[in-house]
């Protein structure tokens, strides 16, 4: 019951949902940086939907199966072999003993997962699998897949064949045609005949702190990543945010899409491996509906936010809920 990493690519970690309720004793919540795609992952082979995965950063890894299993690519897309056959994304498959899988250079987007049915059965760290790289902690041996690494996985080779024919009979054995429902139903805005991703957010606990044109040029401007974006932030370059008495504040807490605002008067997006306090101030907080979309761009690619209040931002994690949703109910 395990898999073998032959070779992980630039960057392979387990990862769940993260680690919930732990920030007070000073631990990151981590977890996938696309929530939705490691969800939907899960839920097309029949998982629970925060069981963990292993999420890839811009190449995907070439691993073996040492025992049969089902599983699912979901996220970037990129082409994938088992045992040297074409196999697509948003699908049941099922390898058998000793099989290959390898997945090749993402064509758009940063950050792919793979889930397999039972889930990676490393040992939890505070109620979460996450990998937490910057304190060494959870996932596997708190680190980047390596070469030789031998994963444990939940269920035997038996279980899993008998799995798989469960998936065909129930005709399940297919890619998803839906486009919104891989996605997750991000929007976009045209600006200048350039179609870019749109980030919405609520305003932020110290949006106050920044001066009436600063808060409309947040929503009206381009910004584009830098290079120095990673699992816990997107450092994104663009109009300047000015506050009225300077960006520094007391440290306080910090959720995923926070975004802050450092002396350069630069927006920082933080993503699932943030801090859990800062001293910047926060000018506003992108809706967890929107985060997917934004762990998916690479450096270079530009963003556009707008303004939403609470009750449609809930309204939009509900839809999204809505889709996946859509994918639980085929499994009992």
């Amino acid at each position: 019951m395990s898999l073998c990493v032959l070779n992980p690519g630039p960057l392979t970690t387990v990862q769940d949902l993260g680690r919930e309720g732990c920030a007070a004793e000073g631990f990151r919540r981590c977890g996938a940086a696309d929530n939705y795609a490691a969800r939907l992952a899960n839920l097309l082979i029949g998982n629970n939907p925060g069981d963990a995965v292993l999420e890839t950063t811009l190449r995907g890894p070439e691993i073996q199966f040492v025992t049969a299993a089902v599983f699912a690519l979901t996220g970037a897309e990129a082409d994938a072999t088992l045992d040297g056959k074409p196999v697509p994304f948003f699908a049941p498959l099922f390898a058998p003993a000793g099989s290959r899988l390898t997945v090749g250079t993402a064509s758009n987007g940063l950050r792919s997962y793979l889930a397999v049915w039972g889930g990676i059965a490393v040992a939890p760290l505070r109620g979460s699998r996450s990998t937490d790289l910057a304190c060494h902690l959870g996932g596997f041996q708190g680190r980047a897949l390596q070469p030789g690494d031998v994963l444990p996985l939940a269920r035997t080779g038996q279980e899993a064949a008998a799995h798989w024919q469960e998936l065909c009979r129930r005709h399940l054995d297919h890619p998803l045609g839906d486009e919104t429902v891989r996605r997750g139903g991000s929007p976009w805005r045209q600006m200048g005949g350039t179609r870019l991703p749109l980030l919405r957010a609520v305003a932020g606990p110290q949006a106050e702190a920044f001066t009436p044109l600063a808060r409309e040029i947040f929503t009206h401007g381009v910004y584009r990543l830098t290079p120095d974006c990673n699992r816990m932030a997107c450092k994104l370059q663009g109009p300047v945010l000015e506050t009225v008495a300077g960006s520094d504040i007391l440290s306080d807490g910090i959720v995923e899409g926070s975004v802050q605002v450092s002396g350069n008067g630069q927006p920082i997006v933080m993503l699932a491996d943030h801090q859990t306090t800062g001293g910047y101030a926060k000018i506003a907080t992108v809706i967890s509906a929107d985060l997917p979309a934004l762990a998916q761009l690479r450096p270079g690619q530009a963003v556009a936010f707008d303004w939403v209040d609470p009750a449609r931002a809930v309204a939009a994690a509900r839809r999204q809920a809505a889709l996946l949703q859509q994918i639980k109910e085929r499994l009992p």
